[in-house]
């Protein structure tokens, strides 16, 4: 089994070589949950097999210029997983981006034999995804590709920018630094030449979005290292009281606003949550099963939703 796993962990490593011009090997440690040690080993084992590794201390490992894999043939759970992510990247990502997976995919499939082309468009004929609708602006449809493309190069790009709390937009000229999925937005880091600092924006309050060719001013860190950054919210402990009846009609949204665990008493389950905001996102969520429920803790939050009841305009 050891043996097993430590072949298939390293073909894995040289796919990632071929698709990589540098591969570290503390993120294939901790890739592959194996210590650095055993990468190196990994390494020199592909070495004595005759793949032309470079390897450069404190740089990396990467294959010598030129060299190239061979068309490999795809078993039937990859080629199964390319119709899904296909499916996905229609769905997640910007009209622009997708066009080029699309295309990356058709040289792909090229390769296929045609019992393997008839499978997989039995299964595109019934894989359905449903994404929400406003992840993206549709006056901007190329941003997220841009943006990439921008962190690829190193450009900076300007962007007409609309915050939540403003009415107006503003320019900015921006750095970006990497770009994340989150809850049902696509968002983005980057340093902000008017804000002098590094800002978080969200791609559908884009208004428009320009290339530029001039060169990144900074050498920013990894995006991981600023979300690992991100100051933790102050969190509420929150219980309610929620009819049995209606508890599995909200069982996939409370995912979403603090859940930690829950008891069957008698016709009522006890829910517990750790709610970041109860005077916005959690009271008037709560109100969507109000009737059928009813708050235990904190007092704050019965008072939050009594004056957004005794507000209602009828």
């Amino acid at each position: 089994m050891d043996i097993a796993k430590r072949f298939h962990r390293i073909i894995a490593i040289y796919f990632q070589l071929q698709g990589r011009s540098v591969v570290k090997a503390q993120d294939l440690s901790e890739q592959f949950e194996v210590s650095v040690r055993t990468i190196y080993r990994d390494m020199k084992a592909l070495e004595q097999a005759g793949i032309p590794i470079y390897g450069e201390a404190g740089t990396g490992y990467s294959l010598s210029e030129g060299y190239k894999l061979p068309p490999t043939s795809f078993t039937a759970q990859e080629i199964r997983s390319l119709a899904t992510s296909e499916k996905l990247m229609q769905k997640f990502v910007d009209h622009e981006l997708f066009s080029h997976f699309n295309t990356a995919i058709g040289k792909i499939r090229s390769y296929f034999r045609y019992s393997e082309k008839n499978s997989i468009t039995a299964l595109e004929e019934n894989v359905y995804m449903n994404a929400p609708k406003h992840m993206f602006n549709e006056a901007v449809p190329g941003a997220l590709s841009m943006l990439f493309e921008s962190i690829s190069l190193r450009k900076k790009i300007k962007m007409e920018y609309r915050a939540l709390d403003r009415q107006e937009s503003a320019t900015r000229q921006i750095e970006p630094v990497g770009v994340y999925h989150e809850g049902n937005f696509w968002y983005f880091l980057a340093y902000c030449h008017l804000r002098k600092d590094y800002r978080r924006f969200r791609i559908d309050r884009i208004i428009q979005i320009w290339r530029t060719d001039e060169p990144y001013g900074h050498q920013h860190k990894p995006l991981r290292h600023f979300l690992e950054q991100k100051e933790a919210p102050k969190m509420t402990t929150v219980i309610i009281s929620v009819d049995k009846e209606i508890a599995r009609y909200i069982q996939y949204q409370r995912q979403y606003h603090g859940f930690i665990k829950e008891e069957l008493i008698g016709d009522q389950f006890i829910m517990h949550f750790r709610a970041r905001d109860i005077d916005n996102e959690f009271a008037r969520w709560y109100l969507m099963f109000a009737d059928r429920a009813s708050i235990i803790e904190p007092q704050a939050l019965k008072d939050t939703i009594r004056q957004i009841v005794a507000n209602i305009k009828i």
